[in-house]
């Protein structure tokens, strides 16, 4: 069955424009941006504007990504399949970026969030997108319409929708982030938007296929073919007689690693050459800037095959040498942090010392400090892709990587974010609770511990809602208990999962029942250690606080100097 499809990158000033009637339909997720993906979207706009002096119509183009819209030809109608959180995100930056704006300016951007009706033709103004029912009333009255953003960010969280919150979040973390920026920048910016800014968008007339085209583009996408193109370029310029030779290599790598790794494996090699984020196709920057055409041979002989070697020891926590255990518990940790953009950096080193443990030992050591570092202070990837290009840069220099200004090591400032965020509410941050509570665990338990447990949770100690009459009221009745009950010294590790119940039991059962096993002991030592508490008072958790911490402190190097 033939599927009729279009697929086109367009600006900003053409998605947002009489072409495109944009809806959300009703078996659409709700919008769940958090001000985490909209700052990074922002950023790594602002990002491309950087140090750029040229016109802005000179300027290289930014791709936003994809979307995929359900779409007749020839009208503007569109239900969109995939691309609503891009698509109602940008609509809140443009709003906002209106807002900011002189009377007249603003009424130039108001046609790209709304279509203006014509009387004479019977047409009314028309929002360029309407979100679902349930929160399409409150995107038109707080963004679309002339903003209303005092009242919008004074509204009462919990009376809003998940869908509603996130647009007040987001706009209201935009509207502080653009009002900090010059007249100028920001006008710079809006230019930039909506004439250099780029979707590819791909429609088709009717859901089955293009829920087929979404799949497509998610599970198959152009990352999975790139091997196998690069594959037949590189082979096939090679002699014959060599080919069949080469063919092995690069087969036996691929299978070895497995397929999705070996994916990975290319872009990982291409950030080492390139050292900046994707700006083309993964396909493109590898002929134009890598040219593995070139020397074939020497490209799988000293490029592919030495790093693919290398993610495999660093994915297995499998290298074979002196100092192996603790560089392979290095790797292991490194393998937890929430993204792999360490990994160029790392293959890169592991390929070149993979002979000198205590080389590969010390660099590593500082390597799982940085990234959990930058993982702690939740620093964006734009942030982190520059942090990781000069480490690159400075491997591939034979660079000191131990001098206070090396990319390899953190600053004074980011030592006191890190301190300032593990002093904090710590569990609130999800994505990074666990990580620092196994490795502070670790520490107590002198790197002796393994953690390979099905299930392990992270649990309070003083319970987040207490009985009324209970043991705990009575701890922290002149006590503002918010104060502690988020807090590192509040919490501790579970290998099992959470139980409501068990959670608000008082002390002493809590600790029988909920926080040891049958032998009366626990599977981690910082449990252990509560364990052996009588009393859990106001003074106990301070007290562990300061002293976790510290652990901490001292295991990255966070002291100052």
């Amino acid at each position: 069955m033939s599927i009729s499809i279009n697929a086109k990158d367009q600006p900003l000033s053409k998605v947002f424009s009489d072409d495109f009637a944009f809806s959300i339909p009703h078996y659409q997720r709700p919008y769940a941006w958090t001000t985490e993906q909209a700052g990074e979207l922002l950023f790594d706009v602002l990002a491309s504007l950087e140090n750029q002096p040229e016109a802005v119509e000179d300027l290289p183009p930014y791709f936003l990504g994809s979307i995929v819209l359900i779409k007749q030809e020839n009208k503007p109608e569109a239900d969109v399949v995939d691309g609503q959180q891009r698509l109602t995100t940008i609509t809140i930056l443009l709003s906002i970026l209106r807002s900011l704006e002189q009377p007249e300016s603003a009424a130039n951007m108001t046609p790209f969030i709304c279509q203006k009706g014509n009387d004479f033709l019977g047409l009314r103004d028309r929002y360029r997108l309407r979100l679902k029912e349930r929160d399409a009333g409150f995107f038109e009255k707080y963004i679309q319409k002339e903003p209303k953003l005092e009242e919008l960010f004074v509204l009462e969280p919990k009376h809003l929708t998940s869908s509603q919150r996130h647009i007040q979040e987001n706009a209201h973390y935009f509207f502080n982030k653009l009002n900090s920026l010059s007249d100028e920048k920001r006008s710079r910016l809006i230019s930039y938007l909506l004439t250099r800014c780029l979707l590819v968008i791909v429609s088709t007339p009717d859901l089955d296929s293009a829920y087929r085209i979404f799949s497509t583009l998610n599970a198959r996408g152009l990352n999975l073919s790139l091997t196998d193109l690069l594959k037949a370029k590189i082979i096939g310029a090679i002699s014959e007689d060599a080919q069949a030779k080469y063919t092995r290599i690069w087969e036996t790598e691929e299978e070895d690693l497995g397929r999705t790794a070996f994916q990975e494996l290319f872009s990982h090699i291409r950030m080492i050459y390139r050292k900046t984020k994707l700006q083309e196709t993964a396909l493109n920057e590898f002929l134009k800037y890598i040219q593995p055409d070139k020397e074939p041979e020497r490209f799988i002989d000293e490029v592919l095959k030495p790093y693919s070697d290398a993610i495999d020891t660093v994915k297995k926590a499998d290298y074979q040498g002196p100092n192996a255990a603790t560089i392979n518990s290095l790797f292991g940790w490194l393998n937890q942090i929430d993204n792999f953009d360490w990994v160029p950096a790392a293959i890169l080193y592991l390929s070149k010392y993979k002979d000198s443990p205590d080389k590969l030992e010390k660099f590593f050591a500082d390597l799982e400090r940085l990234a959990a570092g930058l993982m702690i202070m939740r620093a964006y990837s734009h942030i982190r892709i520059r942090r990781y290009a000069k480490l690159i840069a400075s491997i591939e220099e034979d660079a000191n990587l131990y001098v206070d200004d090396s990319p390899l090591q953190l600053t004074p400032n980011e030592k006191e974010a890190i301190i300032n965020t593990l002093n904090g509410d710590l569990y609130l941050i999800v994505r990074i609770r666990q990580y620092v509570l196994l490795r502070l665990d670790s520490v107590l338990a002198d790197g002796a511990a393994t953690y390979d447990y099905k299930t392990i949770t992270v649990e309070h100690i003083l319970p987040q809602n207490p009985e009324k009459n209970s043991q705990w009221m009575e701890w922290f009745q002149n006590k503002d208990r918010s104060e502690y009950v988020h807090k590192i010294g509040n919490l501790t590790l579970l290998s099992r999962k959470k139980n409501s119940q068990a959670q608000n039991y008082e002390f002493a059962k809590k600790k029988e029942k909920y926080f040891s096993s049958r032998a009366g002991v626990s599977s981690f030592v910082m449990t252990t250690q509560v364990l052996q508490k009588v009393e859990w008072t106001p003074e106990v958790i301070e007290t562990r606080q300061v002293k976790l911490v510290d652990h901490l402190r001292s295991l990255w190097r966070l002291q100052e100097t």
